[in-house]
C-alpha cells in the first residue's frame, strides 16, 4: 500500500493541529512536516520531499498562490492541494494556473480530505463538488461587496498593472522582472493597493481584481 507523505501549511496552528489529528490514524497518510507560510513550505519540500503539500492561501511572508507556483516550478512531481475558505471562480482558476492539483474548502469532512490526498497522490486532480460548481458558475465571482468603480479610479496606472499580475498569480520577483522594477518596489505597491481597496491579504486583492473586471 502506497503511503503518502504530507506537509501541512497554514498560519493558524489550530488548523494544523486539527488536520494532523484527522489524518494520524490513516494508514496510507503520514504527516511529515508543518509550516506557517509559503516560504517554510518551500524549504520543507526541499528537505522532506513529500508526495503532497496541503496549503492555505492567505499566509504571511509568502502566500499560497506564490508558494504553489514556486514548488511546482522546482519540482512538478510534488502535488499541491489548496485548502481554503475562498470559493470564487477566478481565484480558483488562478490557483489552477499556478499549478495546484487539488482544491478543497475548509468545511470539507475527513473522508473528502483523505480522498483528495489519495486522488492527488496517485497523479490525478481533485476539486471538491462546491469548487467544481463555482468553476461552472460564471456568476460566482460576485460574492464580495466591493464598490469598485470609485476605488478603481483611485489606482495609478502602475498599481493597476501590478494588480492584474498579482491576480494572475505572479510573485513579487516575477512581477518585478516583468516590469523591470525591484521586488521591494512591487511589495510597496502591493501594500499601497491593499490600503486603497481596504483588504488585508492576497485573496482580497484578487477578489477586488475579479470584481473590477481585470480577471475574466
Amino acid at each position: 500500500m502506497e503511503v503518502y507523505k504530507v506537509i501541512l501549511v497554514d498560519d493558524h496552528q489550530i488548523i494544523i493541529d486539527g488536520l494532523r489529528s484527522l489524518l494520524e490514524e490513516e494508514p496510507n497518510v503520514s504527516v511529515v512536516g508543518e509550516g506557517s507560510n509559503g516560504k517554510e513550505a518551500i524549504k520543507l519540500v526541499e528537505l522532506l520531499e513529500p508526495h503532497v503539500v496541503m496549503m492555505d492561501i492567505d499566509m504571511p511572508i509568502l502566500n499560497g498562490i506564490e508558494a504553489t507556483r514556486l514548488i511546482k516550478k522546482n519540482n512538478d512531481q510534488i502535488k499541491v492541494i489548496i485548502l481554503s475558505m475562498h470559493n470564487e471562480r477566478s481565484l480558483i482558476k488562478t490557483l489552477m494556473n499556478s499549478g495546484a492539483d487539488g482544491y478543497l474548502l475548509k468545511n470539507c469532512d475527513k473522508q473528502e480530505l483523505v480522498n483528495a490526498i489519495n486522488t492527488v497522490g496517485s497523479g490525478k486532480s481533485y476539486f471538491s463538488s462546491d469548487v467544481t460548481l463555482s468553476l461552472l458558475d460564471k456568476n460566482s465571482n460576485s460574492q464580495s461587496g466591493f464598490t469598485n468603480q470609485t476605488n478603481v479610479a483611485d489606482l495609478t496606472e502602475r498599481e493597476t498593472e501590478i494588480l492584474k499580475l498579482i491576480a494572475e498569480g505572479l510573485s513579487n520577483k516575477e512581477i518585478g522582472d516583468k516590469l523591470f522594477i525591484s521586488h521591494r518596489t512591487v511589495d510597496t505597491h502591493r501594500t499601497n493597493l491593499m490600503k486603497k481597496v481596504k483588504v488585508n491579504n492576497i485573496a482580497g486583492l484578487i477578489r477586488f481584481a475579479i470584481n473590477a473586471g481585470f480577471v475574466s
